[in-house]
């Protein structure tokens, strides 16, 4: 499959193996304290010992040591910055030999023009939706519609409120390189159901 597929919001490691299998590209873990998906660095690398996809941790307005801390605990080899981070900060994270994905949300047009500055110093931006107090696994979704247009320089992922009901229609309107989903496939925060995984990778299939 060319299309680059990460379910973000892992916390069990039968899950992350499963949903490896299934046919991922990508396994997120949430690494911001005071989140209900959030699973310390040390959890993260038992999980991740056993995985050999792209291990992803999301941050969230980290420091740059925070960050480096993580990445060398939890052997991760992607970071995800999902807060309102600058360009400049985008290239120390570069500097530490990550894959790096910058989330942007996006409420507007104007939204879409911001990612001009990042798309450089990226290797992904990551569309999510915008919620005024949540940062992401909100369930909600962009107006699709936006993004027929949207030919980034860089890979660009679509996120926010994709589950295996609407995946179809979402793709059959824009072309992203790549897919986030979280909330969509989710029993409760944190705990996947792999039904709905193993739905998601057959719609994508056919």
């Amino acid at each position: 499959m060319g299309l680059q597929v990460k379910i973000c919001g892992i916390t069990k490691l039968d899950q992350a193996i499963a949903i490896e299998q299934s046919g991922a590209s990508a396994i997120g873990f949430i690494c911001v304290p005071g989140t209900p998906r959030y699973i310390d660095a040390a959890n993260i690398r038992s999980i991740n010992n056993q995985l050999s996809i792209d291990r992803v941790g999301v941050f969230l307005d980290a420091s740059i040591d925070a960050i480096r801390e993580t990445v060398a605990i939890a052997n991760l080899n992607v970071v995800q910055l999902h807060g309102k981070e600058s360009p400049e900060f985008c290239q120390q994270v570069r500097a530490l030999n990550v894959k790096l994905i910058k989330a942007l949300r996006i409420r507007s047009k104007t939204d879409l023009e911001l990612s001009i500055d990042y798309q450089s110093l990226v290797d992904v931006l990551l569309l999510d939706a915008y919620h005024p107090t949540q940062a992401g696994g909100t369930g909600l979704s962009i107006d699709w519609t936006m993004l027929k247009e949207f030919r980034p320089s860089c890979d660009w992922w679509l996120a926010g409120g994709l589950n295996p009901n609407n995946v179809t229609d979402a793709l059959n309107l824009v072309a992203p390189d790549g897919i986030d989903l979280s909330s969509g496939l989710e029993n409760a925060p944190g705990d996947k159901n792999l039904e709905r995984v193993a739905e998601l990778f057959r719609k994508l299939r056919s």
